[in-house]
């Protein structure tokens, strides 16, 4: 079942009271509002808005859900008879979503076992008025919902019907976030005639003990900084962490481009707007207090930076100081709560040949921002624990004489299946570009070209930082070819699932069908990305969900799970790569190392100096983590 705090959000709710002709004649605004779903004594669901003084009740009889933009904390409900809209807005958007799921739940589930309440009725009743807050959503629902989709999709005016309930019509013009809205953007399946119903209870993997820790530390407003190796679900975590924040105050960050859109982000340097940060001071503070970035600086309450290993510790002190003065606030970054999340034995700040660089645990400003640090153990992404071991040693710097030979050994291993060849990564952009290319002229047949099409065509090279889809795809048949979206988790077709181009469906313009190394064979068609630029503004790109898979960088792995990859460390240049390229592989039975050298396997003295003191200080945190989660489960 659900927690009972997916039926009770903190959010913004404006609520407008409209004419005939849909335009608002009264409109009432609460900065800060709870709302909760419950029931009335006639068991209705009613949504009670509670702004700290002043209650309001609804009773949700015949409503329309506008949740295209949810995931920025987001959506309107329409009460249809009473002509009424509750615009929500700057609501965490995991809690959102369970709200609105758990609505449309029992919403349908309702149409199929009650009937409305009439007028009359109400009248004559002598029932105490009641509010119960709303149960959790149980199986029985999920069920009792999908029967009335069923009924729906049956019934020959299901679609007008479902346009009278939970309809997918266009919320009036004055919410302007919801002025298009898609059947993708709604949660009932009544909103989707064509399709079957696929309501669920939306519970999604749930957070380890010391996940579940970091992210109580965090709403309880203390900055954080945590790390892990390779698959410890770092990345997981963080999207819980922007899932339970509310977004008109949180902004999310990372080092490069690729990591931000995976986390649905910006750059920390788009963010911060002072470029480089290498010019003097108050050059970055007349930077910082441009418009619209000043406004970042001043709206911004929560920062989550990922990927903070790639960040330049002389740059980190630089935001530190420049946060305080255009803040005009003395505590340590401005009074912004830090939310940081890498792994320093991973990659390193980027820098030039022969320059010196600082880790960010390094910078002055650091020990007084961290106030809670924590490194995360469990390994998910691999399973093997000769494989995992093996991992943790090369992480360390260490190479024993047994993990040589396991990864020497891997050299004249066949891992290539189903016409699938290994992915080459490499640790130079130019290697990739020049295998790719070569292997893709080499094969016969057709070329076909996929071009992307951009919300705005001007800043292509931001998209093309920033989203995993190429601006241009050339394809033909035979290509190694990699996913770069999560399409369907439960069938294997995750960002980083391996396959080959076996030929194109035919059509105006003809879609390649690919053979997976998970066992599936699909036709993959455009997919959509948003990412953030400055200002808040979304840029959009349509392109295939594919890069070619020949080669790919190191640099370019991160946070992939690869099914079968072949490594070169001969060109191994920074302390942490081949840890980097050797955790990508999801089994030692998927991995080959060619050329394999004991002396590229090494680790930064000064971040194993930082992970021994971390290990320290958690080893004394341990008894208060124990006693935390023992209170817990003695208040549930």
């Amino acid at each position: 079942m659900f927690p009972a705090s997916g039926v009770e959000v903190q959010c913004s709710v404006a609520v407008e009271y409209l004419n005939q002709a849909g335009q608002a004649t009264k409109r009432k605004n609460s900065r800060n509002a709870t709302v909760t779903l419950g029931r009335n004594e006639f068991r209705e669901i009613l949504l009670l808005v509670h702004d700290g003084k002043l209650s309001q009740n609804f009773v949700l009889r015949e409503i329309q859900l506008f949740t295209r933009f949810t995931r920025d904390g987001k959506s309107t409900i329409k009460l249809i008879p009473e002509n009424i809209q509750i615009l929500i807005s700057n609501c965490p958007p995991d809690k959102l979503q369970i709200l609105l799921k758990t609505l449309s739940i029992k919403y349908a589930a309702d149409k199929k076992i009650s009937k409305p309440v009439s007028d009359r009725t109400r009248l004559v009743s002598t029932l105490p008025r009641i509010f119960d807050t709303i149960s959790p959503v149980q199986a029985q629902d999920v069920e009792r919902a999908k029967l009335q989709m069923q009924r729906n999709l049956q019934s020959p005016t299901s679609t007008k019907g479902s346009r009278n309930q939970m309809g997918n019509s266009r919320p009036n013009k004055q919410i302007k976030r919801s002025r298009t809205t898609s059947s993708e953007n709604c949660l009932s399946a009544e909103l989707k005639p064509s399709k079957k119903p696929t309501l669920s209870l939306p519970m999604g993997r749930k957070l380890s003990k010391e996940q579940s820790h970091v992210l109580a530390m965090i709403l309880k407003g203390k900055n954080v900084f945590f790390t892990g190796s390779a698959g410890t679900g770092k990345s997981f975590l963080l999207k819980r962490i922007v899932g339970a924040l509310p977004p008109k105050n949180t902004y999310t960050t990372a080092s490069t481009g690729v990591a931000a859109c995976h986390i649905g982000g910006t750059t920390l340097h788009a963010f911060a707007g002072i470029g480089s940060g290498k010019a003097p001071l108050q050059q970055c503070v007349e930077l910082a207090q441009r418009p619209g970035i000043l406004s970042h600086w001043l709206n911004c309450r929560h920062l989550i930076i990922d990927e903070i290993s790639m960040i330049e510790g002389e740059f980190f002190d630089k935001l530190e100081t420049v946060a305080r003065i255009v803040r005009k606030c003395n505590e340590p970054f401005g009074g912004i709560q830090l939310i940081v999340c890498g792994d320093f034995l991973q990659l390193p700040p980027v820098s030039r040949a022969k320059e010196k660089y600082k880790f960010c645990f390094q910078a002055k400003s650091w020990s007084k921002c961290m106030q809670v640090n924590m490194e995360l153990k469990e390994v998910r992404r691999q399973t093997d624990k000769t494989f995992i071991a093996m991992l943790q040693a090369v992480r360390l710097g260490r190479c024993p004489e047994e993990v040589a030979n396991q990864l020497i050994n891997t050299a004249s291993r066949k891992i290539d299946r189903d016409g699938i060849l290994a992915t080459r990564l490499c640790t130079h952009k130019d290697d990739v570009e020049f295998t790719n290319e070569k292997r893709l002229q080499r094969l016969p047949g057709e070329m076909l070209t996929f071009e992307a099409v951009d919300s705005d065509p001007m800043l292509g090279e931001m998209l093309n930082a920033q989203c995993p889809a190429g601006q241009k795809l050339q394809l033909k048949k035979g290509a190694q070819v990699m996913l770069t979206k999560n399409l369907d988790v439960q069938r294997g077709m995750v960002n980083g699932a391996r396959g080959v181009v076996i030929g194109f469906e035919p059509g105006n313009k003809p879609m390649p069908q690919v053979r997976f190394m998970c066992g599936v064979t699909e036709t993959i068609k455009p997919e959509r990305w948003l990412v953030k630029a400055l200002g808040g503004n979304y840029l959009t790109r349509q392109q295939l969900p594919l890069k070619l898979a020949w080669a790919i960088s190191i640099h370019k792995s991160q946070g992939m799970t690869l099914d079968c990859v072949e490594i070169s460390l001969a060109r191994v240049f920074e302390s942490g790569q081949a840890y980097v390229a050797l955790s990508r592989a999801r089994s030692l039975e998927g991995l080959r190392v060619m050329d394999f050298d004991r002396k590229v396997v090494h680790a930064n003295h000064d971040v194993l100096c930082f992970y021994s003191r971390l290990k320290k200080e958690q080893m004394l945190m341990q008894s208060s983590l124990d006693g935390y989660f023992e209170m817990e489960d003695q208040e549930n």
